[in-house]
């Protein structure tokens, strides 16, 4: 479901390694934004869908998922993020709401395109038909070390790590450098938070530089 009209809502998107605390940066935006009236829903890549989740499992958690090769992987998130564009964001666009995704497009461009290596080109446009005319308003990229990122998600992991969670050290340097890469190229759009201060000071951040961007 392409945007034919222009919406009325709004879509931020959020970014960063894992154990950068995006999930919970999103739950504190969201209430923000309902105590200002605003209808908000919010969604995660890959998944946000019947069909979306059942790829998620495919990709997080399938026993041959190591065997999975990058052209595979890109096309699983991208297929994932096609069906949540026209299931869940564009329809809640148009109709006013707010969408904060916990990651979008900007995902592909850093973990497939930069981290696994593969051209620019054809990731970008993968990506754009994945999406059609629906692009983030704001996207927030919360940066954290690559080492405080891998403490993070040894302290957090209770069960067997997942396949992206057992990734090596040069993986993660690879896809915090390769979102300063995008916060340097795209400053319009994309917001570059400090990761490592408080959770209350990140969100306070977060919250200034959405008003300014959406008034």
């Amino acid at each position: 479901m392409p945007l034919h009209q222009k919406p009325t809502g709004r879509l931020i998107s959020f970014e960063g390694s894992e154990g950068s605390g995006k999930s919970t940066q999103i739950t504190l935006l969201a209430a923000r934004l309902q105590k200002e009236g605003r209808e908000v829903i919010t969604t995660r890549e890959p998944g946000g869908t019947e069909i979306g989740e059942q790829i998620r499992n495919i990709i997080v958690h399938n026993s041959k998922g190591d065997e999975m090769c990058a052209e595979t992987e890109l096309l699983l998130f991208t297929a994932a993020r096609a069906q949540l564009v026209r299931e869940v964001i564009a329809p809640a666009l148009l109709a006013g709401k707010y969408v904060l995704s916990d990651r979008f497009l900007d995902s592909s461009t850093v973990y497939q395109g930069i981290a696994r290596n593969l051209a620019p080109d054809p990731v970008n446009q993968i990506n754009r038909f994945a999406v059609g005319n629906v692009m983030p308003d704001v996207t927030v990229v919360i940066d954290v070390p690559t080492e405080i990122s891998l403490q993070r998600l040894k302290q957090r992991v209770t069960d067997l790590p997942d396949r992206m969670e057992r990734e090596n050290v040069d993986f993660y340097k690879k896809v915090r450098d390769g979102y300063l890469l995008l916060a340097k190229n795209m400053p319009d759009r994309v917001i570059l938070v400090d990761g490592t201060h408080t959770t209350a000071a990140i969100a306070q951040t977060i919250w200034e530089h959405v008003k300014i961007r959406l008034g």
